[in-house]
């Protein structure tokens, strides 16, 4: 059996008794809880104020004489008002945080029947959100007798039936998702309930989470974040690892994912443990898996269900424990349907499916992350860098603006942050530098690559992927010419001058209207 680890308030009140053999017929909860013959105690972690330092030492004193086995580790945490439920939490949230917890040697019982009300609140609050590890320990005296042990009984909060009374304090709650969100206040309301709903799942489900969304839009941090919070609650303990699938190509991506023996082709000088083996115990990022061959996707399949699979050269599985997170900037449906996805590893995948909008569809964000740039280039470079109130508002008139594209998405925003800072030696971003920015994203952002993405807004991405890139480009310009002129006509005329003047076309409307039909698309849903 593992040691048991007992964690639980002096109690000022309840444990204090006079020095005699008398208090031998008392109930005392710290002392109590260590006379059972069917509850071991290795360790108790006494929590006490500075002020109870005295009686501290007189019940460990008593717990050595009624348990030797059990080893008494007084710690001090001190509260200005013991009745200030933020105060209590936070140092309680601080302790649990700072203690290194470890589930896999040791079990935990978190003793609430000592303590202010207030105390033994948080320590349930705590136990239930896995900040405090364990079970909760009640005691109590038995009724009608001076016997000194009393009762006890342990509660385990995963039961369904405690699920009435499990209320999650809602502070803790906002801490993770703005934990998720890196601490940047986020305003807009569709991305803030994903959010919500992902900081939900990330605690409570090890199933795989697919992140969906154009490149740019955040899907590594967000991985990053959903990793450090299982960290810091001791859901995980193995590492993250993180690799992009698109730079994982031919024989070199089965060997980099799935590890490979000693000679098991021209090259493995050595043994190569492999990403997947890496991750044991941590979780597993998946970037751009959309990228990978329909033979490395059946072995993730079988490492995900499984936990197992084969090296390169190697006739015996490895077995690896970890959480994977994917992410893609495909529609991985339309790669089902294409055949280069695997349809059984999207089913797998699909069950937590989160979609990042990119930053043009969360202009109300800009603000917030403008901020978070800039706090992350002082952090970076050592020089806190600011706006003057001009210079903000233009930069905010024109980034929240129809006129501002955002194709890299966070990437841009950060890049653009970047310049300003740079050339801004005196700590100050002033309108001139401003202004020198937006002409730059503007020239950025004046070519036709710019042009294709916008098909994403008319086009299916099932039918994106059918397009060859001379197509794509040609019908960009198009839709550009389109959006320009003021008639069907006009864009003809423009579109079709040449043909026009060896009067090889008689109808540029007709023409145009057979050239957009083509593509399932309209002059209406062009203008």
């Amino acid at each position: 059996m593992k040691p048991l680890v007992v964690l639980g308030f002096l109690g000022s009140t309840l444990d204090a008794s006079k020095f005699g053999p008398s208090r031998w017929n008392k109930w005392r909860p710290s002392v109590g809880l260590t006379m059972h013959e069917d509850l071991r105690v290795d360790r108790f972690v006494l929590l006490h104020g500075v002020q109870h330092t005295r009686l501290a030492t007189y019940i460990a004193e008593d717990i050595a004489a009624v348990s030797p086995e059990t080893r008494v580790e007084p710690h001090v945490i001190d509260f200005a008002d013991p009745w200030d439920f933020e105060e209590v939490y936070g140092k309680l949230l601080d302790f649990a945080r700072a203690y290194p917890f470890d589930p896999e040697a040791e079990d935990y019982l978190v003793h609430i029947t000592t303590g202010t009300h207030v105390a033994q609140i948080c320590l349930f609050l705590l136990t239930e959100a896995h900040y405090l590890p364990g079970r909760l320990l009640q005691t109590q005296p038995r009724r009608g007798t001076t016997e000194a042990a009393g009762t006890w009984t342990a509660i385990d909060l995963d039961l369904s039936r405690y699920d009435s009374i499990a209320t999650r304090f809602a502070a803790a709650t906002a801490e993770s998702t703005s934990f998720l969100k890196s601490g940047i206040d986020t305003r807009n309301a569709a991305f803030n309930r994903m959010i919500d709903e992902i900081e939900q799942v990330a605690i409570r489900s090890k199933a795989p989470l697919l992140l969906m969304g154009p490149t740019g839009a955040g899907k590594s941090q967000l991985a990053r974040r959903i990793y450090e919070l299982k960290r810091a609650r001791r859901q995980v303990k193995g590492p993250l690892v993180e690799v992009n699938c698109a730079t994982l190509k031919g024989d070199g991506a089965m060997s980099a994912l799935f590890g490979h023996r000693k000679g098991a082709f021209t090259g493995a000088v050595a043994d190569r443990p492999g990403l997947l083996r890496s991750a044991d115990t941590g979780m597993l990022f998946l970037d751009e898996i959309g990228e990978l061959g329909l033979d490395e996707q059946a072995m993730i399949l079988r490492a995900i269900e499984d936990k197992r699979f084969l090296p390169v050269g190697s006739d015996k599985e490895v077995e690896s424990d970890f959480q994977l997170i994917a992410g893609t900037n495909r529609d991985l449906a339309a790669c089902v349907a294409q055949g280069s996805f695997r349809d059984d590893l999207y089913a797998r995948l699909n069950l937590w499916t989160f979609a990042l909008p990119g930053l043009a569809d969360r202009r109300e964000d800009i603000a917030p992350n403008l901020d978070y740039e800039l706090d992350r280039h002082a952090e970076r470079e050592g020089d806190r860098v600011t706006f003057n109130k001009e210079a903000r508002e233009r930069y905010l008139a024109y980034a929240t603006g129809p006129e501002a594209r955002w194709p890299g998405n966070f990437r841009d925003l950060a890049a653009s942050v970047t310049r300003m800072a740079t050339f801004s030696p005196k700590g100050r971003i002033d309108l001139a530098c401003v202004e020198s920015e937006i002409a730059r994203l503007k020239r950025l952002w004046s070519g036709n690559q710019v042009e294709t993405d916008q098909l994403a807004d008319l086009l299916p991405d099932a039918a994106l992927a059918t397009l060859d890139p001379f197509d794509r480009v040609q019908l960009a310009h198009v839709v550009a010419t389109c959006r320009a002129s003021r008639s069907l006509s006009e864009a003809g005329r423009v579109l079709f001058i040449a043909s026009r003047a060896q009067k090889t076309s008689s109808n540029d409307a007709d023409r145009l209207r057979k050239y957009l039909a083509r593509f399932d698309l309209s002059w209406a849903q062009l203008t």
